[in-house]
C-alpha cells in the first residue's frame, strides 16, 4: 500500500481538494486502484450539523455517511463510492479514544494526545485506506490523504504528528508528501513571491514533515525563476516544483499536472508499476497520453460550452443558502455534466426564495427576482431546512406549474411541489408540513417520519442510498432512467427527516400529480410528475450526489433537455 499526503498552506481553500482528486485520476487513469481519505481537523463528529453557510454543501454518502464536500470531488473525479469512515474528523478519532478509555481499555494509563490519540489516527487510515472502494475486491494500490486546513493550525496539530509517526510506520518507500501553497503576484510589475510557499513549507518542516513536491498555486504560470527558488528555499529537487495555475475548468487540472510529468514523478518516488505502457505514443500533434484521452475529451467538452456562442439555457435555482454557492456544490456540478451531455451552454441565475414573497413586494429584489424567475427557461428548488423563504418557493412552483415552464425539485423541492398543489388545486388553504405549520393552521401534507428522532439532529435523518420502485412508467422520468417495467428500480441517496403525509397520496395523485416512484414499502413517496407538462418533477432523494461527468443524473438530463427545447421555441 502506497500513501499521498495532500496539505495546504498559506490559507484555506487553496485548492487542495481539486489538486488530490486529479493526482488520484490521474493514477486510476494508468490502471492502478486508488482510494482516498480527507481529514477534517473540526470537533464535528460529521458534517451533518453543519449549516452550509458555515462549510458549503453537506455531501451524503452511499452508507448515510454526511461528509465534507471535497469526497465529492472524490466521487466525481474517481467514479468510486466512498464510506463514511473515508472522512475522519478530531470528534470521530476523540470520540473513539475516550469511548475505550471508558471500557479501561487504556489499562489505567494516562490517555494522551501522544500516543494514544495520534496511534487512534494513524490506525483509522490504515485500516480504512485497506478497503476497496470501487466495486473490486482486494486492497488498493494508492491511497490519497487529504489533510483539511492550513499547517500550523492548532486544531490540525495532532493530525500533522500522527502523519509525521506514520511515515515511518509505512515507511518512507511508501509514504509521499504534497504541499499545496500560494504563489501570489503583487503590485503593477507582476512578479510572484515565494515568501508565502517559503514560510508555509518551514512550518511544516518544522513538525517533522518534508514535502516530496510543491505544487504551486497562482494566477499565472510558473516562470522557471520562481520554480528555482522556491527549490532552493524549500529544499525540494526543482523538478518536483509543480505550477498550478488557474485554467479554464477544474478537468483541466489533471491534464496540467501531465504536461509536468507529475504522473512520473509520483510513479518513481512510490516506486509503482503502472498498468498501462507509458512508452506508447499518442497521435502526432497530441501532447495528452493514450490513457488520459477519455478525460481531455471532457475537458474540451466543458470548454466548448462555455464558450458557445449560442444563447445559454438559463436554470434559475431558487434556494434559501444562495449567498454561498459552495452551499449547492453537488447540485452545480450535476447541471454542468448534464450540459456537456447535451452539449449547450447553461448559466445559473441564482435566487433568494425569501425575496419572491410578497412582503417583499415593495423592494428591488423583488421585482429583480421575479424577473430573473420569468427570464429563466427552467427553475430548480434544491434541499434546504427551515422556515424562510418556504413561501417564495411554494410561489415559485405554482408559477413553474401554471406557466409549462420545466421543474425540478430536490427533496425539500418535492414537499414544496405538494403543497403548493394542495393549497393551489386540491383547495386546502393553508396546506403546509409540519417542519413550517403550527398546531391548526392547516392540512399538514408533509410529515415527520415516525422513525426519525425529534432530540437529537446528527445522523438521525433518512440517510444514503436507497431503492426506488417504479409504479408508473408512462412518464418523462421513467424513460430519463431507462425503466421500462412497473416494480423497476433505482438506487439514490437520501437526505431528510420529513416525508409526503401518506394519507393525503390517493387524493393528490387522483387530481393529477403523479406519485410514480415510491419507497419497497409503497407507503414513502419518491419521485412526482405532474401529467401534460413539458418538464414537472420532483424527488425526495438527491439524485445530484450521484452525477458523475461521464454518466450525469437523469433528472439533471430532463430538466436541461425541457428548457433547451423552451429555448428553441422562444
Amino acid at each position: 500500500m502506497k500513501y499521498i499526503v495532500v496539505t495546504g498552506g498559506v490559507l484555506s481553500g487553496i485548492g487542495k481538494g481539486i489538486i488530490a482528486s486529479s493526482t488520484a485520476m490521474i493514477l486510476k487513469s494508468m490502471g492502478l486502484r486508488v482510494t482516498s481519505i480527507k481529514i477534517d481537523p473540526y470537533l464535528n463528529i460529521d458534517a451533518g450539523t453543519m449549516s452550509p453557510f458555515e462549510h458549503g454543501e453537506v455531501f451524503v454518502l452511499d452508507d448515510g455517511g454526511e461528509v465534507d464536500l471535497d469526497l465529492g470531488n472524490y466521487e466525481r473525479f474517481l467514479d468510486v463510492n466512498l464510506g463514511k469512515d473515508n472522512n475522519i474528523t478530531t470528534g470521530k478519532i476523540y470520540n473513539l479514544v475516550i469511548e475505550k478509555e471508558r471500557k479501561g481499555q487504556y489499562l489505567g494509563k494516562t490517555v494522551q494526545v501522544v500516543p494514544h490519540i495520534t496511534e487512534e489516527i494513524q490506525n483509522w487510515i490504515e485500516r480504512v485506506a485497506h478497503l476497496p472502494v470501487d466495486g473490486d475486491k482486494g486492497v488498493p494500490d494508492v491511497c490519497v490523504i487529504e489533510l483539511g486546513g492550513t499547517v500550523g493550525d492548532i486544531e490540525s496539530m495532532p493530525f500533522t504528528e500522527a502523519l509525521r509517526q506514520f511515515q515511518f510506520r509505512v515507511g518512507v518507500e511508501n509514504f509521499c508528501l504534497m504541499h499545496v501553497s500560494l504563489v501570489p503576484v503583487l503590485g503593477v510589475v507582476g512578479e510572484q513571491k515565494t515568501k508565502p510557499s517559503q514560510q508555509s513549507i518551514r512550518e511544516l518542516r518544522s513538525l517533522g514533515l518534508s514535502p516530496d513536491f510543491c505544487l504551486c498555486r497562482s494566477t499565472q504560470p510558473l516562470t522557471e525563476e520562481t520554480k528555482k527558488k522556491i527549490s532552493l528555499f524549500c529544499h525540494v529537487a526543482p523538478d518536483n516544483v509543480i505550477g498550478v495555475h488557474d485554467v479554464s475548468n477544474i478537468y483541466r487540472v489533471p491534464i496540467l499536472l501531465n504536461q509536468q510529468n507529475l504522473p512520473n514523478l509520483v510513479l518513481r518516488r512510490l516506486q509503482l508499476n503502472p498498468k498501462v505502457d507509458l512508452s506508447k505514443t499518442t497521435s502526432p500533434g497530441e501532447s495528452t497520453p493514450y490513457w488520459m484521452a477519455s478525460w481531455k475529451g471532457l475537458a474540451d467538452r466543458m470548454d466548448k460550452i462555455t464558450n458557445e456562442s449560442l444563447n445559454p439555457i438559463r436554470i434559475a435555482m431558487v434556494g434559501k443558502y444562495t449567498g454561498l454557492t459552495d452551499a449547492y456544490l453537488s447540485v452545480i456540478k450535476a447541471l454542468d455534466h448534464a450540459s456537456m451531455a447535451i452539449e449547450r451552454k447553461m448559466v445559473i441565475d441564482w435566487v433568494e426564495a425569501s425575496n419572491l414573497e410578497t412582503q417583499n413586494i415593495s423592494t428591488a429584489e423583488y421585482k429583480k427576482s421575479w424577473e430573473i424567475l420569468r427570464g429563466a427557461h427552467g427553475i430548480l428548488v434544491p434541499g434546504g431546512f427551515g422556515d424562510r423563504g418556504i413561501e417564495g418557493m411554494i410561489l415559485t412552483a405554482n408559477y413553474a406549474r401554471t406557466s409549462g415552464k420545466p421543474f425540478l425539485g430536490i427533496c425539500l423541492g418535492l414537499q414544496i411541489a405538494v403543497i403548493e398543489y394542495a393549497r393551489n388545486v386540491m383547495g386546502w388553504e393553508n396546506a403546509n408540513s409540519e417542519e413550517f405549520s403550527t398546531s391548526g393552521s392547516g392540512k399538514n401534507v408533509v410529515v415527520f417520519m415516525p422513525e426519525v428522532s425529534k432530540t437529537h439532529m446528527g445522523g438521525t435523518m433518512r440517510l444514503g442510498s436507497r431503492d426506488t420502485i417504479f409504479t408508473d412508467v408512462d412518464n418523462k422520468i421513467s424513460k430519463l432512467y431507462n425503466v421500462d417495467k412497473v416494480g423497476q428500480a433505482v438506487e439514490e441517496r437520501h437526505r431528510h427527516r420529513y416525508e409526503v403525509n401518506p394519507e393525503v397520496v390517493d387524493e393528490i395523485h387522483a387530481k393529477g400529480l403523479h406519485f410514480v416512484g415510491k419507497d419497497t414499502t409503497g407507503v414513502r413517496m419518491e419521485i412526482v410528475e405532474l401529467k401534460d407538462h413539458d418538464y414537472y418533477v420532483a424527488c425526495q432523494f438527491h439524485p445530484e450526489f450521484k452525477s458523475r461527468p461521464q454518466r450525469p443524473s437523469p433528472p439533471f438530463i430532463g430538466l436541461l433537455s425541457a428548457s433547451l427545447e423552451r429555448l428553441k421555441k422562444m
